[in-house]
C-alpha cells in the first residue's frame, strides 16, 4: 500500500474564535521532508465584528509558508515589508537568526464579511542556515508554473515536479503541489522526493486503494509510486522533500536544532530585542514554559 501512515490532526483555537486544523507536528512523525508544522484554516466567514489579526509575534529557525485558497491576509513584519497575501500566491518568510511579524485583515475588508481559507506550514532550516539573515519574499500566482495532466491540473507552488519548476528558492531541496484531482481519474503520483506526503483538501481520495478522508494527511511509503483516484473532483495538497537534518526543538513559534538557542530566544522577545512592525505597538506575551519538544 502507498500510505505509511495517516493523521486526521486536531483542531486548535488561536484565540478570537480563529480555529485551525493542525496536522503537523504528529505523533507519528515530526514532519515531512523540511515541513515541521501544517495548519489548514477555514474556510471561515470573517465577520467585521470579528477579531481574527494576528498580532506581531517572533520566529527563529523557520520559514513560514503561507498559501491561499480564497480570502486575504495583510502581511507586515520587522523588515518593513508590507504585502496583501491573496488566493495562489506563495509567501516565504525565512525567520533565520529572527524575525517579528503580524498577519491582519486588509483594511478594504474591515467592514464587509469575506471567506478566508488557506494552509500555514512551516519549513525547518538547515543546520547550517538557522541563524540566515531573516527575509521575506512574495511570488504572485501568475509567476507558478501550472500543468494539465489527463484531466486534472497541478500547481507547482515549490520546488520541481511534472516537469515544471518553480521559482521560489529554498534552502534544501523541497516540494509543494497543488493537484485538482479530477473525478474518476487515475494520477500517477511519482516518488520524487525523499518523504513525502498527501492531503485531501475538501473530499476522499484513494491512494493505491486505501481511502484517505478529508482533511486528512497521509505520509507515503518512500520509494514507491503511488496511484490517486476520487469520485469526486478533489484538490490535493502534495508536499515534502529531503529528510530534515536532525531533530528540531519547537517552543511556540520558536525551531531550532538547539534548546539553549530557544531559550535565548525567549529572553529577546521577553526584553523586546527581537524587532518591532513599523507603525505596530501590540505585543503577544510569550506563553507560560514548557520543555522543548
Amino acid at each position: 500500500m502507498g500510505i505509511a501512515a495517516q493523521i486526521n490532526g486536531h483542531q486548535k483555537d488561536l484565540g478570537g474564535g480563529f480555529f485551525v486544523r493542525r496536522l503537523l507536528p504528529s505523533v507519528h512523525k515530526q514532519g515531512v521532508g523540511p515541513f515541521i508544522f501544517f495548519d489548514h484554516f477555514g474556510p471561515v466567514t470573517v465577520q467585521p465584528e470579528t477579531e481574527h489579526d494576528v498580532r506581531p509575534h517572533p520566529h527563529i529557525g523557520l520559514a513560514t509558508v503561507t498559501y491561499l485558497f480564497e480570502g486575504a491576509i495583510m502581511h507586515r513584519d520587522s523588515l518593513g515589508s508590507v504585502q496583501k497575501i491573496e488566493p495562489g500566491a506563495i509567501n516565504w518568510m525565512t525567520a533565520g537568526r529572527g524575525i517579528v511579524h503580524s498577519e491582519r485583515r486588509p483594511e478594504e475588508l474591515a467592514k464587509v464579511p469575506y471567506v478566508n481559507h488557506g494552509i500555514q506550514l512551516w519549513a525547518a532550516l538547515p543546520q547550517s542556515a538557522e541563524e540566515v539573515e531573516p527575509s521575506f519574499i512574495h511570488t504572485a500566482a501568475a509567476q507558478l508554473p501550472a500543468k494539465a495532466v489527463g484531466a486534472s491540473t497541478v500547481r507547482v507552488l515549490i520546488g520541481e515536479a511534472f516537469g515544471q519548476k518553480s521559482p521560489v528558492a529554498t534552502f534544501c531541496r523541497t516540494l509543494y503541489v497543488d493537484v485538482k484531482l479530477a473525478a474518476g481519474e487515475v494520477f500517477e503520483l511519482p516518488a520524487s522526493e525523499a518523504e513525502l506526503g498527501v492531503y485531501a483538501v475538501d473530499g476522499p481520495v484513494e491512494i493505491d486503494g486505501e481511502v484517505l478522508a478529508q482533511q486528512a494527511f497521509a505520509f507515503l511509503e518512500p520509494g514507491k509510486t503511488c496511484l490517486l483516484r476520487a469520485d469526486a473532483d478533489v484538490q490535493l495538497m502534495v508536499l515534502g522533500g529531503d529528510k530534515l537534518d536532525g531533530h528540531r526543538h519547537m517552543v511556540w513559534n520558536f525551531v531550532s536544532s538547539r534548546k539553549e538557542r530557544i531559550q535565548q530566544a525567549e529572553q529577546d522577545w521577553l526584553a523586546q530585542r527581537m524587532g518591532q512592525v513599523p507603525g505596530e505597538t501590540e505585543f503577544i506575551p510569550l506563553p507560560p514554559p514548557r520543555k522543548p519538544a
